[in-house]
Order: structure tokens, then C-alpha cells, then sequence
């Protein structure tokens, strides 16, 4: 039942914004960036977390839930390190992710040739 779950959570995420690139003009980056942005809100509210417990990986691999591992990160550095923490502990909980994302397009880079589709 746990990969039911986490396929419908994820599929409805991936839905919607389907229907956003489909049926409205915002660009792919703002889409990426609003999913963002609403991990970090629904986090902040307390609505992200139970969604995680239930869906697991359907709720987390979206980035939607990269904005919850941001401000998961930030919760946690700054009940550590107190103000400081919400510079650092977003980029702290979340570095394994962007090592991964930059060395996977420089490895990609280097196998295809990239560049400006004319």
C-alpha cells in the first residue's frame, strides 16, 4: 500500500503541474520555482508533514519536497545554531541533492554535446 500511496501523491503533484504548463502561460522555471516555494509554505504551516508520513517517497522525491527538506534544515539549524542557522541550514540539509544535480549535468555535459537548439 506504501508505493500506491507515494505513486498517487507524486502522480497527483506531477498533475498539476502538467496542468499548469498546459493550460496557463507561466514558464517551466516559475512552475519549478512555485513548487519550490510551496514546499517551504506548506512545511512552515505544518500541512507538508503529514503528507510525507503518508506518501513517503511520492511526497519527497517532487520539488515540492525539496522545499520541505529546505526548511526542514532551516528548522532544525536554527533551533542549533540560532539565527545563523537560517543562513546555513537549508544549504546544510540539502547539499547531498545539489552535489548530485551539479556532477550529473557536468557528467552529462561531457558525454552529449550541449547547446542551442536552432
Amino acid at each position: 500500500m506504501n508505493c500506491l500511496y507515494a505513486f498517487l501523491v507524486g502522480g497527483f503533484i506531477c498533475l498539476v503541474g502538467q496542468i499548469l504548463i498546459d493550460y496557463t502561460r507561466l514558464t517551466p522555471a516559475r512552475i519549478l520555482v512555485s513548487y519550490v516555494v510551496a514546499g517551504v509554505i506548506l512545511t512552515a504551516i505544518g500541512v507538508y508533514e503529514p503528507l510525507v508520513e503518508f506518501a513517503g517517497a511520492g511526497a519527497t522525491v517532487p520539488l515540492t519536497g525539496f522545499g520541505y527538506s529546505l526548511a526542514n534544515g532551516v528548522k532544525e539549524a536554527v533551533r542549533e545554531y540560532g539565527f545563523m542557522g537560517a543562513l546555513c541550514g537549508g544549504l546544510t540539509a540539502t547539499a547531498a541533492g545539489i552535489a548530485a544535480a551539479v556532477v550529473s549535468g557536468y557528467l552529462m555535459a561531457l558525454l552529449f554535446r550541449p547547446g542551442d537548439k536552432t
